[in-house]
């Protein structure tokens, strides 16, 4: 009898084990990593809410400014494959840091500007700076998290999304409201500035706080290093059985093209969204003042924040993960279609709430079909090829909108091309990779 239960209680020993190393893991990483992507969201869309002044101070139309905000995503493009593979072979803490302190200079710089062409090319500049954070983030999560892990932690990650929205809206209406004309410069100048600096600071502190791998983590003791190494070892040498290493298989794989075509319509939505997102509250809460707006704006980052941990803890319990990157996707469209086709601030409101929800709900599931079934190189690549090239979504969607808004001189029109762009996102989940598979030995405690 007790050679019978012997097994039982070392499978326990072991899974308290591995529960306590991921408690230690996630304690560690997640939140840190989180403070750095509220960062980066601050600093890449802190212009959608300067717009409010930014533009008529430097005299640009509607769509030449939404077209110098997506131009952001032009040296993201060209320089996010080589990037991540950088990051790969010099690991991610000397990697991470030196983007986040070049992007925080840049956006630091966007004060600076003065008409079109310079907002042109700080844009691009920014681009090129922050190229590789986000899918070298995903890459380092498959370094730490094993695969029935990792959606959730990507959605823990990703929350910061969420947080930062909360926390970018309002803060940068008090900054601008407060702060304009102070030492004769405009506030939009002082959010740039002011929101620029923490990313310098913590792209300084990731040199003394992140551990490139298990193996060099102090804070973990030995059996714990030894266990998730020979885990993750174990997940990694089954996907290169299957699906190979080398970054050649990624850029042929049917697949990565197929979830670049899905992206491009959560980048396309999600940009042009975002960019017009205090102009729909400002036209919905008139005779706000800027602070007062940031705080109505930041309702929707609230909903999506909820509604992305929950799609992700269903998505991992369930394994369906296509169909929860669909249903959140086809939630957002009819967010969208709410806000364009109704008149009053309370419905336009949901509606908003409604299209942040859907489209942050879709991001962990989705991020965890490639992971699945790429490696190596192959996973430094594709996860990069399918955010650069995927996001020129994030390049034509603002300019798109901007330019409906300009003929028809009405926006909700203008964002039911958003509501279109997200059913066919929708559709085409329903039609992408199989779902990740799990070797049982691979994956047992």
């Amino acid at each position: 009898m007790s050679d019978q239960a012997r097994p039982s209680a070392d499978a326990r020993m072991e899974g308290d084990a591995s529960a306590t190393t991921m408690r230690k893991v996630r304690l560690r990483l997640i939140p840190f990593l989180m403070v750095l992507y509220i960062c980066n969201l601050l600093d890449r869309g802190n212009v959608s809410f300067a717009k409010l002044t930014m533009q008529p101070d430097l005299g640009m139309s509607d769509p030449i400014f939404a077209l110098g905000s997506g131009l952001f995503y032009l040296g993201y493009l060209v320089f996010e494959v080589p990037s991540n593979l950088i990051l790969r072979r010099t690991g991610a803490r000397l990697w991470i840091s030196r983007i986040m302190v070049t992007w925080g200079l840049v956006s630091c710089s966007t004060m600076l500007v003065t008409g079109t062409t310079s907002f042109f090319i700080v844009r691009i500049l920014l681009g090129v700076a922050e190229a590789g954070f986000f899918p070298g983030i995903i890459l380092y999560l498959t370094y730490w998290f094993p695969a029935r892990e990792r959606t959730r932690a990507i959605a823990s990650f990703m929350a910061a999304n969420a947080i930062a929205g909360v926390i970018n809206y309002p803060l940068t209406g008090a900054i601008m409201q407060y702060l304009d004309q102070v030492w004769g410069l405009h506030g939009w100048q002082w959010v740039f500035l002011l929101e620029g600096l923490p990313s310098i600071a913590f792209g300084i502190l990731i040199l003394f706080y992140l551990t490139d791998r298990p193996a060099e983590a102090t804070w973990l003791a030995s059996h714990e290093k030894s266990w998730l190494a020979e885990r993750l070892g174990r997940e990694e040498k089954l996907r290169e059985q299957r699906h190979g290493t080398d970054l050649w298989h990624a850029v042929m794989n049917v697949r990565v093209w197929f979830l670049i075509l899905l992206y491009f319509t959560v980048a396309f939505s999600s940009n042009a969204g975002g960019l017009y997102l205090p102009q729909i509250i400002t036209i919905r809460f008139q005779d706000s003042a800027e602070f007062k707006i940031g705080l109505i704006a930041a309702l929707p980052s609230m909903c999506g924040m909820i509604g992305m941990l929950v799609n992700a803890v269903l998505a991992d319990r369930t394994g369906r993960y296509r169909l929860h990157v669909a249903v959140p996707a086809f939630l957002a469209a009819a967010g969208w279609a709410l806000v364009a086709f109704s008149h009053s601030p309370a419905a336009g409101l949901a509606g908003c709430c409604l299209a942040v929800t859907g489209m942050m709900s879709m991001l962990p599931p989705f991020w965890s079909l490639p992971t699945s079934f790429l490696s190596g190189a192959a996973a430094a690549g594709g996860i990069a090829l399918i955010n650069s090239v995927g996001n020129v979504g994030g390049i034509v969607g603002p300019p798109t909108v901007g330019l409906i808004f300009e003929a028809t001189k009405n926006l909700n029109s203008a964002l039911l091309a958003l509501a279109l762009m997200m059913l066919l996102g929708g559709i085409l989940a329903l039609f992408a990779c199989r779902e990740p598979t799990r070797d049982q030995s691979a994956v047992n405690e």
